[in-house]
């Protein structure tokens, strides 16, 4: 069944990358013509985890298999069999398992035989193998009965391996001066040879000739290959380099040399996380080999976490929609350059809309829902379909913000048990990875905050080094970013943590150990500088302590730095707020900010802050609190905006410009630029109306129809 994949047109279009790179369309299978006939790239998909790599492999995989021979491995996933031996590695456990899934026929093809292929193998397989023991030659010749299939599917042939093989092993007399991997080796492709292969494919074994030492005679070249195994470093490196060269090899010559039309457009090879070292190992021969000169026609698509390894240093690097009508690709003078690597995009808005809409037809969810579901996953691929899925599953859809599907269950397959989507979403964007420490740090605001929690919260995690700094390095690692505002940079990934934070030990209302956390960050802030007063406020904040937030905002509005002042305000109430499982109504901090609460009746004094104080300093209190809940509210990724909380805060804003006596433009410009910064859903604009680089963000104009005037 196809999959509904959003935003990768410029891979699976009728002229998209895939069909410019096999020749046929995707869907249609019609013929299409090469971009690049003689030389095609190695293409390397690059993102982080939930950029919707394999999901893009998969469909690959899924929409070519029945009309050109089509692999697919998981370079992470490539595992050793129970008892193998010395003859198993990751490369001589993924090749033949390419080879078992490029051999089936598809339209209007034969199946693809891999004998030089299967030579290799047996050699280097046979490296164990002892008259006296014939348990470890029935098992790997067994294991290795698959690609051996694709030269004799006779039923039963790996057993007549097994008994040639011995028979012919015991009756070899081995020099005991000569290498006895290699003697048996020999051995063993002479009975393999006679047994397994006919007189047209023997003459196969001549292409190991060419192996460095075998003098142009394939069988001394297979034997040398056997040694170079066993010896291991750079000589078993050189081995396997020949071995993924023979898997290449039968492809080619699989294609070459047949009647027109036999075989349409090029095989595919998929490699899934293919930053790790069975990735270099697979891809790197053939960069090589084409960057000497010699042509395959096999296209070779990858999927790197790493946008920055090193193996891309010289690659040709161009985003997604880049390359959707043309690659812009060209070989240089360095291997590597041989890779085009396509950084894979975000989701836009509309696309987390069309995702909603397949998983609630009938529009029952908040109209905003899809924007703040873009807005909090950034548009990755993975974050988008489980919230869409998790928000038509759910039984009242109509209140529905991205912090309350946290919690609902989602079915991600049909034999599993539905699962939590903050669970799903954590153990899918940080696999293995301890999330009791890294929850405990996403608390933190920046690295320093994360080297000091990290000593008061996570003595004796490491012995060997600061937790804090290990947990960065794998972070960056894995392609997340470590920002100076927060240690976890990315605002999904960071909310996922807090929510397991508070969620994990089940203990409502106490919330130890997230409550434990914070009241550490609050104790680091209390004794820092001056300058940490606003960090230490963003935690007091989130427990529950507003009314020193309120105080601290209005005893220094008055001060000439009213810029300072907004961004102390803004870093307050980018504290995340304490959500309670299953709540359900409208958000307690709407009332506040409209001052329905204070309309209500009297509040204790430990939430207004108003004791003590005359009448035009409570006035102030009380907008300085009003003003706070709604910053806290509209800029909450968790939350939906809403129109008249940010009305209410332009209103504000607009009457402490009134009050004060040299920052009034500053506050009347975000009295301005902070609404239109929430109903485009970016992140409150610092100064109010620039972008990130502090230039005049010339999309308030566009937005708005035209001027301000």
């Amino acid at each position: 069944m196809d999959r509904e994949l959003y935003g990768r047109e410029a891979i699976f279009g009728n002229d998209g990358l895939a069909a410019r790179l096999t020749g046929l369309t995707p869907y249609g299978s019609a013929k299409t013509s090469y971009e690049h006939r003689d030389d095609p790239p190695v293409v390397v998909l690059t993102g982080g985890r939930g950029m919707g790599k394999t999901a893009t492999l998969k469909q690959l995989r899924h929409v070519y298999r029945e009309i050109t021979p089509v692999a697919l491995i998981d370079c992470e996933a490539v595992a050793p069999p129970q008892d193998p031996g010395p003859g198993w590695t990751p490369v001589t456990g993924a090749l033949p398992e390419l080879a078992v899934q490029l051999t089936p026929k598809v339209r209007a093809a034969k199946p693809v035989q891999f004998p030089r292929l299967s030579l290799g193998l047996v050699a280097v397989a046979s490296i164990a193998w002892s008259r006296e023991d014939e348990t470890q030659a029935q098992r790997d010749l067994q294991s290795l009965g698959p690609v051996l299939a694709t030269v004799d599917s006779r039923p039963g042939a790996a057993q007549g391996w097994v008994t040639k093989v011995l028979t012919k092993l015991a009756a070899t007399a081995f020099d005991a001066v000569a290498p006895l991997a290699g003697l048996i080796a020999e051995a063993t492709v002479e009975s393999v040879l006679e047994e397994t292969f006919s007189r047209f494919q023997r003459r196969t074994v001549d292409w190991y000739g060419a192996y460095p030492h075998a003098g142009g005679d394939g069988r001394v070249g297979l034997r040398q290959l056997a040694v170079d195994f066993e010896r291991g470093g750079d000589l078993r490196r050189r081995a396997e380099d020949h071995l993924v060269g023979a898997l290449v090899e039968d492809l080619y010559r699989a294609y070459r040399g047949t009647a027109l039309g036999m075989r349409r457009g090029r095989p595919v090879i998929l490699l899934d996380n293919a930053h790790n070292a069975l990735g270099r190992q697979l891809v790197e021969p053939v960069l090589r080999a084409r960057a000497s000169g010699r042509r395959d026609q096999i296209v070779f698509l990858a999927a790197s976490r790493s946008r920055d390894h090193e193996g891309l240093r010289h690659a040709v690097h161009h985003r997604l929609p880049e390359v959707a009508h043309a690659s812009h690709w060209t070989r240089g003078t360095e291997v590597t350059s041989g890779i085009l690597a396509v950084g894979l995009t975000p989701l836009s808005a509309a696309h987390a809309q069309a995702a909603l809409e397949r998983h609630d037809p009938e529009a029952r969810t908040p109209a905003g829902l899809a924007r703040g579901v873009h807005r909090l996953t950034g548009g990755r691929p993975l974050g988008v379909a489980l919230f869409a899925q998790a928000a038509g599953e759910a039984d009242r859809p109509g209140s529905l913000v991205p912090g309350a599907l946290l919690d609902r269950t989602v079915r991600v397959r049909e034999d599993r048990e539905p699962v939590r989507l903050a669970d799903e979403l954590l153990g899918r964007l940080l696999p293995g990875r301890r999330l009791d420490v890294l929850s405990v740090l996403a608390a933190a605001h920046g690295e320093e905050s994360a080297r000091l929690l990290a000593r008061l919260r996570l003595r004796g995690e490491s012995l060997d080094g600061d937790v804090a700094l290990r947990v960065r390095d794998v972070l960056r690692a894995e392609d997340w970013q470590v920002g100076p505002d927060h240690f976890v940079a990315d605002p999904l990934l960071r909310s996922l943590l807090l929510h397991r934070l508070r969620f994990q030990d089940g203990d409502h209302p106490r919330y130890a150990v997230w409550r434990a956390v914070h009241e550490s960050l609050r104790e680091v802030y209390q004794a820092g500088s001056a300058a940490s007063a606003p960090h230490r406020l963003h935690e007091e904040l989130l427990l529950g302590r507003e009314a020193a937030c309120v105080t601290h905002l209005r005893v220094r509005f008055p001060r000439p730095d009213v810029l300072g002042w907004l961004g102390e305000l803004r870093l307050i109430a980018s504290a995340p707020y304490p959500r309670e499982r299953g709540a359900h109504g409208p958000d307690p901090r709407r009332a506040v900010a409209l001052g329905q609460d204070v309309a209500a009746g009297p509040l204790p004094e430990e939430r207004t802050g108003l004791a003590g104080l005359d009448e035009e300093a409570a006035e102030l209190q009380l907008r300085m609190r009003r003003l706070l809940h709604g910053v806290w509210l509209l800029s909450d990724p968790l939350a939906l905006p809403d129109d008249e909380v940010t009305d209410r805060m332009a209103h504000e804003l607009r009457q402490l410009s009134g009050r004060h006596l040299t920052g009034n433009a500053v506050l009347w410009d975000a009295a301005t630029h902070w609404p239109r910064d929430i109903r485009a859903w970016r992140a409150l604009s610092m100064p109010p109306g620039t972008t990130p680089d502090g230039a005049p963000d010339r999309r308030d104009r566009q937005e708005d129809g035209g001027s301000d005037a």
